[in-house]
């Protein structure tokens, strides 16, 4: 099943073009460093890395991806064999994550939540078999899977909270109250060198990134504030609906069997803390302004734990089970996979914005190009191109040397910190603004007009379709000076 995946995913990957966020991911690899303002190192190195070995192309970027996605079903079989399936329950696990369309939409896409599942994965697998055994040579392990995981994401940290906040909950229902003291005390082996030996090496994996931010004044904090004001009241509404139509809706029944089997089964009452931690997770994440996909991994842990007990339970189970997870994969497929032709995408586009994202960007490039060339050459020397955010710049990156543009600027996120421009570039200013008509990039520029618009040619809504090109004459002030002002999250 993690092969078939990984081939689905792989032949369909050129399908359309490249994500803005897999653009940005591009620029950022080839300005490495220990972090960026809104994220770790790990997902731009592995886009330089996937860019390197297998083309530059979205195929080529998306092998990784697809390779990761296929660890994950197999950590999520695993997590069923830990949790007593037999090879049945195995198997219908690994086709749960198969199907699912929040694994096939960050499978078919490199990104942060690529690693970020295998990661959260390979930590509850770990965590469970420390549960389950309490042998003490499982906490290194542990220490390197956390370490390797917060070199892509910091998410991790909300799922290992959790996991210590249901840890009490888990064994005093799960035990007595002699029983819990005689568990605890501190002559069990490893209580306390066990857990200070996996900190200290999570920490030592993840120090330079953790120095980075410190010495820049933690700028991921900063950008996790701006994307909580953004999910707004209405976005903590829809937060349960949203997170379970990313799961697939037609394995949320197996969710609810393995959330009912953590807390009743007698011989899982060692991993009862997996159950309550997924409501605890999700309490924690409404609370900080998260999206509704971060608990997705520990979802697919509690669906795990059903699995057995839904195989057992179906007559002639596969004549019953396999139409359930191919339906589920063929829902999921449409919503997230470039299945559709691209004039199709409209129709997608509103249940997954990311398919809108992906189009239109050799578009851009164009008509970009064609304002920057209708600059008198003279005046191009000293010209500069700036975009409103990372995806714009990225395509400007990627496809611009085929038109001969010079480097695109942006104050969005990290490219802020690769600017600005040279004072000495005081020629006009060709800007992209966003296709919002708040004209919001233009305001530090003298003598503005529009120059051209951005059409994908689709009709496709994205945040570059009708996006304006404009042309000004030059800046209010030196750019090391207006730099200052033009940094956004």
């Amino acid at each position: 099943m993690a092969a078939v995946l990984a081939a689905v995913l792989v032949a369909l990957s050129g399908r359309y073009g490249f994500h803005r966020d897999e653009l940005y991911f591009l620029l950022a690899g080839h300005h490495p460093a220990w972090g960026y303002v809104d994220e770790p190192p790990l997902t731009p190195l592995l886009a330089r890395a996937g860019a390197a070995e297998f083309g530059a192309s979205p195929t080529g970027l998306r092998v990784i991806p697809a390779l990761l996605s296929a660890c994950s079903v197999v950590l999520t079989a695993l997590l069923a064999r830990e949790l007593g399936a037999g090879r049945g329950g195995q198997i219908f696990a690994a086709g749960c994550c198969a199907c699912s369309g929040y694994v096939l939409a960050i499978g078919h896409l490199l990104s942060t939540s690529t690693f970020d599942l295998t990661g959260e994965l390979g930590v509850l697998l770990v965590t469970l078999r420390l549960l389950r055994t309490r042998d003490g040579r499982w906490w290194p392990v542990l220490g390197v899977v956390i370490g390797v995981t917060l070199l892509n994401k910091q998410l991790v940290l909300s799922l290992l909270l959790a996991l210590l906040l249901a840890l009490p909950l888990g064994l005093l229902a799960a035990h007595p109250w002699r029983e819990l003291a005689r568990r605890l005390r501190p002559s069990s082996a490893g209580l306390l060198l066990g857990p200070l030996l996996a900190l200290f090496l999570a920490l030592l994996i993840c120090a330079p990134t953790l120095w980075w931010q410190a010495t820049h004044g933690w700028p991921e904090v900063k950008v996790a504030r701006v994307l909580g004001h953004v999910q707004g009241v209405s976005g903590r509404l829809l937060f349960l609906p949203l997170q379970l139509l990313q799961f697939s809706p037609l394995l949320v029944p197996v969710a609810i069997v393995g959330l009912r089997r953590l807390l009743r089964d007698d011989d899982l009452r060692w991993a009862r803390p997996l159950a309550l931690a997924y409501p605890v997770l999700c309490v924690l994440v409404l609370l900080g302004g998260g999206k509704p996909y971060y608990p997705l991994p520990l979802l697919l842990a509690v669906t795990a734990a059903g699995c057995e007990p839904v195989v057992r339970r179906a007559r002639r189970s596969w004549r019953t089970l396999t139409p359930l997870l191919l339906l589920a994969a063929a829902t999921s497929a449409l919503a997230a996979l470039p299945v559709l032709p691209v004039s199709a995408v409209a129709v997608t586009n509103a249940i997954d914005a990311d398919q809108g994202e992906q189009v239109g960007w050799p578009q851009f490039a164009r008509a970009t190009a064609a304002a920057w060339t209708a600059i008198p050459a003279a005046q191009r020397t000293h010209g500069v191109l700036l975009t409103s955010n990372y995806g714009e710049a990225g395509a400007l990156a990627r496809y611009g040397p085929a038109y001969r543009l010079p480097i695109a600027y942006s104050g969005h996120m990290s490219l802020y910190d690769w600017g600005p421009p040279p004072d000495s570039d005081d020629g006009p200013v060709l800007l992209v603004e966003q296709a919002d008509g708040q004209h919001r990039l233009e305001r530090p520029f003298t003598d503005c007009h529009t120059a051209g618009r951005i059409d994908n040619g689709h009709g496709i809504s994205n945040q570059e379709q009708h996006a304006e090109v404009v042309l000004c004459e030059g800046t209010h002030q030196r750019w090391s000076v207006l730099w200052l002002s033009l940094r956004q999250y």
